[in-house]
């Protein structure tokens, strides 16, 4: 295992406080990532939550850059705040690797301090993929999960069964076509695993629109809500987002935004 910070991003828009490193991948065959560690950190360190975001098949590559476009970080710099560390891998190519997103995981227990009780995964799209590859494949180590518009390369979803799990799909999605969630969902229900489940299929909406889940407050209140202390993992379901909340998710970020440039 090795680890080299090989640049550090600090956007004018992030608070003083805030720091964005990107790192090389921890074993040979791993994902270069970011970690975004946020204002107040140095002094809520083992309380701090995680958050390990899963990118789409768009931000595929081996340029770093391209995981700050959508997702927690694009947010966070935009004025967003999300009081956790943020890890955003990058994918170069095929579908992601649970076991890769697991070493890091580990390096992140080596080198930062948080609650290991509180870490969390969300994905869109091929991220969406991956968030629920990761989740079944590591339910002892996920509080919750948010997968959006995605599926699951996986034949065994029993590990899904055992955490807080939020899957969203959207009815007009042509990229990945609604029935890969509703096979999930149908199976979980079919086994008697879905109590811990919850889902929302959103009409009318296309593929790119459940970007704007990642620019709501309400998102990452929802995976705060749970932890793995708890015993039974039950799963919220009083956080709600309406159809006018996510329709304004990016006026209300471009105003912070606009805010912060004006102090």
């Amino acid at each position: 295992m090795f680890f080299l910070t090989f640049s550090v991003f600090l956007p004018p828009s992030l608070a003083q406080d805030d720091l964005l490193e990107a790192q090389r991948p921890v074993t040979g065959d791993g994902y270069a990532f970011w970690v975004y560690t946020p204002q107040d950190y140095a002094q809520y360190q083992r309380t701090t939550p995680v958050i390990l975001f899963l990118h789409g098949a768009s931000l595929k590559g081996n340029d770093l850059n391209k995981v700050l476009r959508y997702g927690p970080l694009d947010a966070v710099m935009k004025g967003l705040v999300i009081p956790a560390i943020i890890v955003a891998p990058q994918n170069p190519k095929g579908p992601w690797s649970p076991r890769k997103l697991n070493d890091i995981l580990t390096w992140l227990q080596d080198h930062y301090r948080y609650n290991p009780q509180r870490v969390y995964v969300m994905g869109m799209s091929l991220g969406g993929y991956g968030t629920l590859d990761m989740a079944a494949t590591y339910p002892d180590k996920i509080a919750a999960a948010i997968a959006l518009c995605g599926g699951s390369t996986l034949r065994d979803y029993s590990g899904l069964g055992q955490l807080p799990l939020w899957i969203i799909h959207d009815t007009a999605d042509k990229a990945v076509k609604i029935e890969e969630s509703k096979k999930i969902v149908g199976q979980m229900k079919d086994r008697h695993i879905d109590q811990r489940l919850r889902y929302d299929w959103i009409h009318g909406a296309s593929h790119g629109d459940l970007a704007r889940y990642f620019y709501l407050s309400d998102t990452y209140d929802w995976l705060f809500l749970h932890t793995l202390i708890e015993p039974l993992r039950s799963v919220d379901r009083n956080v709600e987002i309406t159809t006018d909340e996510r329709a304004g998710a990016y006026q209300k970020i471009k105003k912070r935004k606009k805010e912060l440039t004006i102090r």
